[in-house]
């Protein structure tokens, strides 16, 4: 089994879905990416989860990142499952949920845990996020238990975050959210720093700050 480390390349794979065969790398192509790993259908977590996902896609979609889900359940679940999700959550799930019965996808990209609870002595996944870049690189992960359900606000604020340091010489503080101050990354000297953030803050000389000029840069996201 792998386990993906960041900066690592995502490797691709091919799958059924319930959007008809899904090969990754043709998927999210020059997007970034989204995969999000869900124990099981027919669960209450994972109900809410695949709808409030539901909802957010348009907000992922302006950042030109395409989601996707996976499960250890074939595709004619899938197929069932969505009507329950579209009914409960009062949403239309348009995105493609992988079916991955055979483990193959979820041993692959590492989501599953043997020891983790509530996965059947590792027969379902956890609650993996992958998020991946146009070159197909992992710029990040989260990973939740079973038990706990994601926080759709925090992954757009991953991906802002990671959109806007990947082109820029910048870096987000704790808490930041998308047109709060930046941190100017150490590798910029101060001369270099005043050429590229005009009258930026200094803190400490390891804590610079400047306003977030970039967000609405269309080249963040491409």
């Amino acid at each position: 089994m792998a386990f993906l480390r960041i900066g690592d390349t995502v490797p691709n794979f091919q799958a059924e879905s319930t959007a008809g065969d899904f090969d990754f790398y043709s998927f999210h192509a020059d997007s970034w990416a989204i995969i999000c790993s869900h124990p099981a259908d027919f669960t209450p977590v994972c109900t809410t989860e695949l709808g409030t996902l539901s909802k957010y896609q348009p907000e992922f979609e302006k950042r030109n990142t395409k989601v996707c889900a996976i499960s250890v359940d074939p595709v004619d679940s899938h197929n069932n499952w969505i009507l329950d999700i579209n009914e409960t959550q009062n949403t239309e799930v348009k995105y493609p949920i992988i079916a991955d019965p055979e483990r193959k996808v979820a041993n692959l990209l590492g989501m599953i845990h043997p020891n983790a609870e509530d996965t059947n002595a590792g027969k379902l996944t956890v609650r993996t996020v992958f998020f991946i870049s146009p070159d197909n690189k992992l710029k990040a992960q989260i990973v939740y238990p079973a038990s706990t359900g994601r926080n759709f606000d925090e992954l757009v604020r991953v991906i802002d975050s990671l959109q806007l340091t990947v082109y820029n010489k910048v870096a987000t503080p704790a808490n930041w959210n998308k047109g709060d101050k930046v941190v100017i990354v150490p590798s910029v000297n101060n001369e270099d720093a005043e050429n590229l953030f005009p009258g930026y803050e200094t803190v400490k000389p390891y804590l610079r700050l400047t306003e977030d000029t970039f967000s609405n840069n269309d080249n963040n996201s491409n």
